[in-house]
């Protein structure tokens, strides 16, 4: 059987929506804004105070939502965000230790990688989905084209620099499953609780996503 930590995590949006949040109070508005947009996971990053109350918040109130527990780039961090409620991890990169404590844990997780030793390595520990980051600088789609070829079992999700403006082009190359982005949930929307420019924003991404 397949490491529980291996496994993909199971939500049906091709956007994941990177969210900084500044109030633990925002987040289960935002949910509820992003799942009336057609967008069923969002990715709480541990750039504030307040993420760890924001992704408890969420998992009590919206169990509907796939809620994914970002910038986890240290081992300690994988017990705390598994307390707060998280159903799994992403990294901007990815370490031995890191690792080792999501397989410790069972915690299903996105390692982070940027060039194609870290694809192989990565892909040496069994994982075959990956973030790409940061993805502009990376070399984004000329460089997903380019790892395609010699390293077709893996599929990726860019994140870092991915917009409106390049999702549609993103989606269509063949070993992108999802694509991250902080556009979806822009912070004077948050700060304004204007949720019906979030579901907006979901709903236009989806069509993009969906080649529409």
């Amino acid at each position: 059987m397949q490491d529980q930590h291996l496994q993909r995590p199971r939500f049906t949006s091709r956007v994941v929506p990177v969210i900084v949040l500044t109030d633990a109070k925002q987040a289960v508005p935002l949910a509820h804004a992003l799942l009336e947009g057609g967008i069923d996971v969002m990715e709480i990053t541990l750039r504030s105070d307040v993420a760890l109350d924001a992704i408890e918040a969420v998992a009590k109130a919206v169990p509907q939502m796939h809620l994914g527990a970002g910038t986890v780039t240290r081992a300690s961090d994988v017990p705390r965000v598994i307390d707060a409620g998280a159903r799994f991890a992403l990294s901007p990169g990815c370490t031995d230790a890191l690792v080792d404590a999501m397989r410790a844990t069972g915690l299903p997780f996105i390692p982070g990688v940027m060039t194609p030793g870290e694809v192989m390595h990565a892909r040496d520990q069994g994982f075959t989905l990956m973030k790409l980051f940061p993805a502009q600088q990376a070399g984004g789609i000329g460089m997903l084209k380019a790892l395609g070829a010699p390293i077709p079992d893996v599929s990726f999700c860019p994140t870092g620099g991915v917009s409106p403006d390049n999702l549609r082009d993103f989606m269509a190359l063949p070993n992108v499953a999802m694509a991250g982005g902080s556009w979806l949930t822009p912070a004077d929307a948050l700060r304004d609780g204007d949720w019906a420019r979030i579901t907006k924003l979901a709903r236009e991404a989806t069509a993009l996503a969906q080649g529409q």
